[in-house]
């Protein structure tokens, strides 16, 4: 059996479709050979090299064109990093601030650390060298919160063992007097207030009166003093101390009061006046100390009379 003729037209056709599928495999392979060619010219780089004239005009011809496309989209490329460097920053300044706070902090209440602990030592040194034993407190509160002109409040009261009548000083002398407490704070009296009144005796001569507060705290606060002798005069610069009072309450003796800075004599009845600077700026208190029996329960640590803490 005789397979069937195909007609001359169709191979004409098929002849003509046939070199068209070798062309895709000889465009391969000429690319291959130009790129092997290529890469012996180009084996030695350098000034020499055959291929550096074409690679210059490449260059010439493209890199223009590199340039702009690169500057029209780095603005693009760049706002990633825009936002990241901005986050970076802020997150810096805040710590740096943060930082910066916390040293002013620092400066500042070091120095409020460092006079309350010389106001603490002083205190010890007062206790020591009077033989007293002594509740520590701060003063945080100035009058007139009660119904006292001159008076302030400190953060101890009859659970840290105080009670009226008890005398307070700090480091510098005399205070005060407690006049009334709740189970955490006591009201202080100022030896100031026009209310107080106060024995004492000036050092040199022993001479004793009875000083009177004027009502004014502050740098102009004078305390004056009337002495039990019309004959005595006080010297100017005298040191007055606190005469005691029986069972120590309210003032107990020998505390420093402040010094004579001016002598008044009444011509009707020979009185003699003395004015009296007092030793204590009553307008920047803070640390203070309760004179209480020796052994006192306190909800606090008490400097007793030796110097030490209990």
């Amino acid at each position: 059996m005789s397979r069937p003729r195909i007609p001359q037209s169709a191979r004409d056709s098929q002849g003509a479709r046939d070199p068209g599928r070798h062309r895709p495999t000889a465009l391969l392979v000429a690319l291959v050979l130009a790129s092997a060619t290529l890469i012996t010219l180009d084996y030695h780089r350098g000034p020499d090299s055959p291929m550096e004239p074409v690679r210059s005009a490449v260059g010439e011809v493209f890199g223009p064109v590199q340039a702009a496309g690169a500057g029209v989209a780095r603005p693009f490329t760049a706002v990633p990093e825009w936002f990241t460097a901005r986050s970076d920053l802020r997150r810096e300044i805040a710590v740096l601030t943060s930082e910066n706070s916390e040293l002013r902090s620092k400066l500042t209440t070091s120095g409020v650390d460092r006079n309350r602990l010389a106001e603490y030592d002083a205190l010890t040194t007062t206790a020591e060298q009077a033989g007293l034993a002594l509740v520590p407190a701060r003063v945080i509160g100035f009058g007139p919160a009660q119904a006292f002109s001159h008076t302030v409040t400190i953060d101890a009261g009859s659970k840290a063992g105080l009670r009226p009548d008890l005398t307070v000083l700090n480091g510098d002398g005399l205070v005060g007097r407690v006049i009334r407490v709740t189970k955490t704070t006591a009201t202080v009296l100022l030896i100031v207030d026009v209310d107080s009144v106060v024995g004492a005796r000036v050092g040199t001569s022993m001479e004793l009166g009875f000083l009177r507060g004027r009502g004014v705290p502050g740098g102009d606060g004078r305390l004056d003093l009337e002495l039990v002798d019309d004959s005595a005069i006080p010297g100017k610069g005298d040191a007055v101390l606190t005469w005691g009072s029986r069972d120590g309450a309210p003032y107990v003796s020998n505390v420093p009061i402040g010094r004579v800075t001016k002598v008044f004599t009444s011509v009707r009845d020979s009185a003699k006046r003395a004015v009296i600077e007092p030793y204590v700026d009553f307008t920047a208190l803070d640390v203070v100390g309760v004179v209480v029996p020796s052994g006192t329960a306190s909800d606090r640590a008490v400097i007793e009379a030796d110097g030490s803490i209990q």
